[in-house]
């Protein structure tokens, strides 16, 4: 499988991951200005860059925060994870929301947020009027008391 990059930007950073054992690319901003986020504002952010999976056609790309963003500015995806599905060739665009009390500025360059490749699922979908028994059952949220 190869995840190839299209850089639709001369100035647009090819996505990477930091370390050997990365399960991200992070994805960087390309911008002319300085893009200021302010609080509880949401922003979309491009990238410059489109991609193809190419050697399995059963995966999805997912957009996630970068953890060091998130937790020590309140900045991630507003739609929490971003699906790029198998087909879409065009530019990744992160939308940003500021969820802090605190302006964040976002520079060209600047990593903004990862890029995870993982398998997806599409089962055939059948309605039925039953569904099997469980221990849990229609037990929601809190029902386990843990």
């Amino acid at each position: 499988m190869k995840l190839l990059i299209k850089k639709l930007s001369e100035k647009a950073a090819v996505p990477a991951r930091q370390t050997e054992f990365s399960a991200g690319y992070d994805l960087s901003a390309c911008c002319d200005e300085t893009i200021v986020i302010k609080p509880g504002e949401t922003v979309k952010v491009h990238t410059g860059v489109a991609m193809e999976i190419q050697g399995d056609k059963n995966v999805v790309g997912l957009i996630y925060a970068r953890s060091s963003t998130a937790t020590k500015h309140g900045v991630a995806p507003a739609n929490c994870v971003g699906v790029i599905d198998w087909d879409y060739r065009g530019e990744l665009i992160v939308a940003l929301h500021n969820s802090s009390d605190k302006e964040f500025a976002v520079n060209h360059g600047d990593r903004i947020a990862q890029l995870v490749i993982a398998p997806v699922f599409t089962p055939e979908v059948e309605a039925v009027s039953e569904l099997s028994d469980t221990v849990r059952g229609e037990g929601g949220f809190g029902s386990t008391n843990k």
